[in-house]
């Protein structure tokens, strides 16, 4: 019975969104996770490297402040960013409205 009365609601719901034609997000919301994600990547690379061609030397690169500190920014701000995008809500259409 819970499993019909699910499955009904999860195909009527189906339906909605099929007549309103719409996606989860709307364009803007997509682009600001697609830069979030370029920030996280991005992040990442510069924080990369720093380690020395010999393994028995010691490089005191990997304690830069690229690498320690603006890196990890990058990579927080960029998860920042794709959880506003995420969460942004969608200003209402008047042309719907009416």
């Amino acid at each position: 019975m819970l499993r019909e009365v699910l499955r009904i609601t999860i195909f009527d719901t189906q339906i909605q969104l099929m007549k309103n034609n719409s996606f989860a997000f709307q364009r803007q919301n997509y682009l600001l996770l697609i830069a979030g994600l370029a920030v996280v990547v991005l992040g990442f690379i510069v924080m990369s490297g720093g380690g020395s061609e010999d393994p028995n030397e010691f490089s005191e690169e990997i304690f830069s402040f690229r690498r320690i500190t603006l890196a990890p920014i990058m990579v927080l701000a960029g998860y920042g960013l794709v959880m506003y995008a995420i969460m942004k809500k969608p200003k209402a259409d008047h042309k719907q409205e009416a």
